[in-house]
């Protein structure tokens, strides 16, 4: 390690970055030095072997330099240029040239410093726009990535068993406090069980596709802004078992690292907007494992960097404490609950329940989007329906209560509460749902939206003209919505909660007073 280390500094001080020496920067993290001179930076890998991770030698170092530059392509072509070799002697190297090679390169474009979305969250100004984009870029991302072939290893439940628990034996070793063992041992306990409560469905989502080549380590840190548009870049390239990963886990980081810098709602934000992308309420129960395991993740690391030399130790065990406490609070199953709104077209109910669940931390089903997701259709396409025909046929409306009564299940079974957002204008499909909730055991609340006639018509006629929303109800939807609707019974309104214009206090206020907190984790400060 000192031989490479002076060779960086040999680099850096002959100019081989660039003549402006002074304004030359070295980064260096566990596992890499990163040399920022000018428009461009160049990454060098250190001489390591941590087990999941070997670049031990100059061989390994020179394929995963390639791999490196092969896989973040896919995400940020305009960053990664080529590998470039380092060759001469140690005491007059330079880049390129035809001698000896003595170490590669990964030579990439520099972005504008400040905008990883890591810094961005850290100094407040992380924004709805980012997270919007960041559920684009990873959903597409997540569709269009290659999808492991049945007979690997790569996500199977044994092999993900495997590096699930490589944390717990490489985090043990390197603590001494008894309180701190028998947190971990705690955790480790948890996992264990929800591994074999899980297996099934692990297998299942091996078979129907679930793992694919990711990213691997898909964090805010890994995220960038450049001409202000969110980038993937420096993507898992060591180990394509850490790459070749249920697409959950992967979004599970992001999830935990969202919660880890303060920003709950963004969690609860990007993971709605990921599942209503993508559909995937399937993969939901396994989010809390691979919370967890993410967490763990971090946890170790962190205690990497406390080993090495001139680490900031009392830091690095801050931050491994931090991240403990994290996989703690994601081991905590949830409290569900089942809301149901209430309303004609344009009456809010899709924003209330939008903002709702943010701010209570909980997850929505919108009909619109399922009703054309069962059609082949993309949200905001244009089916071109009459009313009460082509996709809002009594039978396709049928169907469409039917696919919200599963996934509704599905959510609730995985622990967690959801609003399912649909019209709910006739008793039969409101009793519907409240009899889910009853066989599930959990809170029924319905969100009753209200807003003036002038301006529910205002919206339906201004989305109608604007176009591109999962909505295609137009002025004569809503008249025909206001001759059928059914008016709530008096044995609905004591769980029937007045919601009118944007205003979600009062529905925030049912929430909390339900049993246990009403299954929001934002408002407890944990998860979900």
């Amino acid at each position: 390690m000192d031989t490479a280390r002076q060779l960086i500094d040999t680099l850096i001080r002959t100019g081989a970055f660039g003549h402006d020496t002074a304004g030359t920067r070295l980064i260096e993290t566990h596992t890499a030095w990163i040399i920022l001179s000018g428009d461009f930076a160049w990454k060098i890998k250190k001489p390591v072997n941590f087990g999941f991770l070997d670049y031990s030698t100059l061989e390994k170092r020179h394929f995963f330099c390639n791999e490196e530059l092969r896989l973040n392509r896919r995400f940020a072509p305009q960053v990664y240029l080529e590998v470039i070799a380092i060759t001469g002697s140690a005491s007059s190297p330079r880049l390129g040239g035809n001698g000896p090679v003595l170490e590669y390169a990964v030579h990439m474009r520099r972005f504008a410093e400040g905008g990883l979305l890591s810094e961005l969250a850290g100094q407040g100004k992380l924004e709805t726009g980012h997270i919007d984009q960041m559920i684009e870029r990873v959903a597409d991302f997540h569709r269009d990535a290659e999808v492991a072939p049945a007979d690997t290893l790569y996500g199977g439940a044994d092999r993900i068993y495997h590096w699930v628990s490589e944390n717990f034996r490489h985090i043990r070793p390197l603590l001494t406090a008894a309180a701190e063992i028998e947190q971990l041992e705690t955790v480790r306990h948890w996992t264990e069980a929800e591994h074999g409560r899980l297996e099934p469905l692990m297998q299942r989502r091996k078979q129907q596709g679930a793992i694919r080549e990711c990213h691997g380590d898909l964090h805010l840190g890994n995220i960038t802004l450049i001409e202000n548009r969110v980038t993937l870049f420096d993507c898992i390239e060591f180990n394509p078992e850490l790459r070749w990963i249920d697409l959950f886990s992967e979004v599970a980081f992001l999830v935990m690292d969202l919660v880890d810098h303060a920003y709950p709602q963004y969690a609860f934000r990007f993971l709605n907007g990921y599942l209503q992308h993508t559909g995937d309420y399937a993969g939901l129960d396994l989010l809390r494992y691979y919370l967890v395991y993410r967490a763990l993740v971090r946890a170790k690391v962190a205690l990497l960097r406390k080993q090495q030399a001139g680490a900031d130790q009392a830091a690095a065990h801050a931050g491994y404490l931090q991240y403990l406490q994290l996989a703690q609070q994601g081991a905590r199953r949830g409290r569900p609950a089942l809301l149901i709104t209430y309303g004609v077209s344009g009456s809010g109910k899709s924003t209330l329940a939008a903002k709702l669940c943010e701010a209570g931390g909980l997850l929505q089903l919108r009909s619109d989007i399922e009703r054309k997701r069962m059609a082949g259709l993309e949200a905001g396409a244009h089916s071109a329906s009459a009313p009460g025909q082509g996709l809002y046929t009594a039978d396709r409306t049928e169907q469409t209560y039917r696919r919200l009564e599963e996934l509704a299940a599905t959510v609730i079974e995985a622990g967690y509460a959801v609003i399912v957002d649909a019209t709910f204008l006739q008793r039969r499909q409101r009793d519907r749902f409240r009899a889910l909730a009853q066989r599930c055991r959990v809170p029924f609340l319905i969100l009753a939206c209200h807003a003036a006639d002038p301006e529910i018509e205002r919206r339906v006629r201004s989305r109608a003209e604007r176009g591109g929303d999962a909505s295609e109800a137009t002025l004569e939807v809503l008249q025909q919505q206001r001759r059928v609707g059914e008016a709530l019974a008096p044995d609905e309104l004591p769980c029937a909660i007045d919601l009118v214009d944007d205003r979600i206090q009062p529905a925030l206020d049912a929430l909390a007073k339900l049993p246990g907190g009403g299954g929001t984790g934002v408002a407890r400060g944990d998860y979900f």
